[in-house]
């Protein structure tokens, strides 16, 4: 059995984010690429646009990559992650549904609490992450990966199908909604000037429907994938550069791309879909509940100044302290096994 480990080494290269770091293929090319509400935004503010999980996102602004990463860590940093795949499950057995599918107690969640799951296969496998949330309003609310939107959301339908088939009380509604992501441990500071609502009740992993700076029917969630405080926003479409112009009002605020989003989780050891677990993963062997020796994703960490990766080696070489040779370009490193995540995380939670 592989187990999920995270290594640190000290191998002296630039402070810079390479392609493959990101998990995905990342490519300037001009192809049918779908865009989010904010695409004429980002090239307003000098997004560098690349294609990503079929999106044409910002990789980076004018600021630095590294820049970008330490901003978010001692102010905040504002994310478009409108790619993602948001859906509401509704009907009486929308709980039935989703256990049927991901790991996890949903029916236990309390009104307006969501949860880290994930879908699996028969054999255990992971088919992606997602946040599931049991909204006060009746459904289940889910955001999952932009690079598994179609399979997602073929195996959700699926499921619909088959139990409104035996009669069960359920269906499935895409969200046509922007989602922006506020990330930093100013982040609630910036956004308690644009709602009502006390911010100081709203724990991690909670969420509420709200007025924000103006725009009617966004839902707040306190998350995110950067291990800072922060929250991630649903916003009606037509509201998403509205409500991004507003917070970039603040000189807290700065807008942050992909390259900085993947080293902030990477410090945070958090794991990326289809880099650090796949169908051939099960929960227990990414550490959700790393053959020999493959790293899954690294980059140097602006934090640390040190390199860091996650990857799988067998059990007997997963404890904290172990030295191991990690082969970079052709080239033997050596590297030690650590504790993650690599940067104390700063979740926000009741006292």
């Amino acid at each position: 059995m592989q187990r999920a480990v995270s290594m640190v080494a000290h191998l002296g290269l630039r402070l810079k984010v390479l392609p493959s770091a990101l998990g995905r293929p990342l490519s300037c090319a001009k192809d049918v690429l779908r865009r989010t509400p904010l695409y004429d935004f980002h090239l307003a503010h000098g997004g560098k646009m690349v294609a990503f999980a079929g999106w044409s996102l910002p990789v980076q602004y004018r600021d630095s990559h590294v820049d970008s990463h330490l901003h978010t860590r001692r102010h905040c940093s504002l994310f478009d992650v409108s790619h993602m795949l948001q859906t509401k499950i509704l009907g009486c057995d929308r709980v039935k549904l989703m256990e049927s599918l991901v790991v996890g107690d949903i029916a236990e969640l309390r009104p307006n609490q969501g949860m880290l799951s994930l879908f699996t296969n028969e054999a255990g496998g992971i088919l992606d992450d997602l946040i599931v949330t049991s909204t006060s309003e009746g459904y289940l609310y889910v955001v999952s990966n932009a690079g598994c939107w179609d399979k997602d959301l073929a195996l959700m339908q699926g499921k619909v199908r088959e139990l409104q088939n035996m009669g069960s009380d359920v269906s499935l509604e895409v969200v046509d909604n922007a989602l922006l992501a506020l990330q930093g441990p100013t982040a609630a500071q910036v956004l308690q000037a644009g709602v009502a609502d006390d911010l100081r009740k709203l724990p991690f992993m909670t969420s509420a429907v709200m007025e924000v700076f103006g725009v009617s029917g966004c839902r707040v969630t306190r998350c995110g994938y950067t291990g800072e405080d922060g929250v991630e926003i649903s916003v009606p479409a037509a509201g998403a550069v509205h409500l991004a112009t507003a917070l970039l009002e603040n000189p807290e605020v700065k807008l942050a791309g992909l390259a900085a989003r993947d080293s902030l989780r990477l410090e945070a050891g958090l794991c990326l879909y289809g880099s650090d677990i796949d169908e051939h993963t099960t929960p227990v062997e990414g550490s959700l509940s790393w053959t020999l020796g493959t790293v899954t994703s690294g980059c140097p960490s602006p934090c640390l100044k040190k390199n860091v990766a996650m990857g799988y080696v067998p059990c007997e070489y997963s404890r904290p302290g172990t030295p191991l040779l990690v082969e970079v370009r052709r080239k033997q490193q050596m590297a030690v096994v650590s504790k993650m995540p690599f940067v104390t995380t700063n979740y926000y939670t009741l006292k």
